[in-house]
């Protein structure tokens, strides 16, 4: 009786496997993620992707930071967001590091975002973009005040200077 209920107990063992502990994350794997999470919460998606609002965010991953042709038309003239991943690709880390500390754009980027964040971040916005490799063509040039953009373009209308103050 012991030989016939050995079997089962074996084939029953057999099956049974040590659960192995997840493997552990590396350095480059934890700034990749920390990348792609500052991407997503930063809003870097919401002008350099094409139709991201639009779709609520529901852009494949291999599609963001390609730039987007809608121009922004203000005082300042017609900007385009950038496509990050042709941008990035051209730029080594230290040269991106001196970059984003010292970024000052035209609106609508918020470039005081990005110079606001701390290395860490920002190396880790670089690798994560660098990861993902170029795509897609470069945005239109920057267009003068007074120069009107084929469409599409958003034309933002600012309120007047408030008087100085005696």
């Amino acid at each position: 009786m012991s030989a016939a209920l050995a079997l089962p107990a074996l084939v029953l063992l057999a099956g049974c496997q040590a659960i192995s502990a997840p493997p552990a994350v590396t350095a480059d794997q934890a700034l990749l993620a920390r990348g792609e999470y500052l991407v997503r919460i930063a809003g870097c998606n919401d002008c350099h992707t094409p139709n991201f609002p639009e779709r609520a965010g529901d852009v494949p991953r291999r599609e963001w930071l390609v730039g987007v042709p809608l121009g922004f038309v203000g005082p300042w003239g017609t900007t385009y967001a950038a496509n990050l991943r042709l941008k990035l690709a051209s730029m080594d880390e230290a040269t991106w590091m001196q970059y984003s500390a010292r970024l000052r754009t035209r609106p609508p980027m918020p470039d005081f975002n990005l110079r606001a964040m701390d290395a860490h971040d920002r190396r880790a916005i670089y690798r994560f973009i660098r990861a993902l490799g170029p795509a897609g063509q470069a945005a239109p040039a920057y267009l003068p005040p007074g120069r009107m953009p084929p469409p599409p373009y958003l034309q933002l209308v600012l309120p007047p200077a408030s008087p100085a103050a005696p």
